[in-house]
């Protein structure tokens, strides 16, 4: 078995839920994985992960993602409802010229898709609300709380134009400027896991939450990263400034929630719990949300903010436990 930890606040919903996400990461990479907390230490909180085999369980999914290729799932034969392929060639040489960069915009898309038989919500109306595969050579999974179309709560916080394809290439893979004249790739603006495995391996494995870098864009998980514009004195967004979270915390909590949701118990009110023993994937999603009366927990409740139509989630509070 292999066994170690990492650092945690248990204060920030983010990266309670992304070790979750680790844990389900690791079960999937290397078998037989067990996870929990212990803050046994209140200054120095750990998440604690063993599984199979030899390698670090979190130096073997940050390896993962590092080098992972990302695709939206879609429906078999899905096609955006303004297909500008239904549409008849404008005759308007302004009109023509947007019909064909929308056709090779639509072009794109499609190529950057994994076709589907089977969808988890009703099909959609853009790419926006499409879950995601990522995959290496040997291991691929499905990732989609957001398009979750069950009576659960789909937990889904960003909203606009932005897609869940575009947040996670940021968060995987980074941002880059427009390629100019003799690039082949255009300026890194914003860093994602694979430049930082590149650049500090060793911090990220050691600390993966703790590296902050500027973001382009996010699921709004890590708080560390959330603003409104009363907040901030202004809007980030209109002056394309980027803002500082780690991408690692906001990715595998997108993970960690595939498979459990936090307790929405009133409108934006979320509960959310710790668990003090190391258990499988299929026992930590139930004590996530507290459901294991049995265990040592720490108990916890925050809101969720608003910036605009998003949701933005805030430093939670500890519940007290009576009895």
């Amino acid at each position: 078995m292999a066994e170690s930890s990492i650092p945690v606040d248990l204060f920030n919903p983010g990266q309670v839920f992304a070790c979750l996400g680790f844990l389900e990461a690791a079960d999937m990479l290397c078998g037989d994985a067990e996870g929990g907390f212990d803050w046994s230490d209140e200054l120095d909180v750990r998440f604690c992960l063993r599984t199979a085999g030899n390698e670090n369980p979190f130096e073997a999914v940050l390896k993962f993602l590092a080098g992972a290729k990302i695709k939206a799932v879609a429906p078999r034969n899905w096609r955006p409802k303004d297909d500008p392929t239904k549409k008849e060639e404008p005759k308007n040489d302004k009109d023509r010229k947007r019909w064909e960069q929308a056709k090779r915009k639509l072009k794109e898309e499609l190529s950057q898709q994994e076709k589907a038989g089977a969808f988890p919500s009703a099909s959609p109306e853009t790419s926006s609300a499409m879950p995601i595969q990522i995959a290496n050579s040997s291991k691929q999974v499905v990732l989609g709380h957001w398009a979750d179309g069950s009576s659960r709560n789909d937990f889904k916080l960003y909203s606009g134009n932005r897609s869940a394809l575009d947040i996670s290439t940021a968060m995987l893979s980074g941002t880059f400027d427009k390629s100019k004249k003799g690039q082949n790739v255009g300026t890194l603006r914003t860093s994602g896991i694979a430049q930082l495995w590149e650049k500090r391996k060793k911090d990220l494995i050691d600390q993966p939450f703790e590296l902050t870098p500027p973001m382009g864009g996010s699921f709004n998980f890590d708080p560390r990263g959330a603003w409104t514009a009363i907040d901030a004195g202004y809007s980030p967004n209109d002056q394309k400034h980027e803002v500082s979270a780690s991408p690692v915390a906001e990715f595998l909590a997108a993970w960690g929630l595939e498979s459990a949701r936090p307790d929405e118990f009133e409108t934006r009110k979320v509960r959310y719990a710790a668990w003090g023993l190391a258990l499988p994937p299929m026992l930590a999603r139930v004590a996530l949300v507290g459901g294991i009366a049995v265990l040592p927990m720490k108990r916890f409740r925050f809101e969720l903010d608003m910036s605009g139509k998003n949701k933005v989630v805030t430093f939670a509070e500890e519940e007290t436990i009576h009895g």
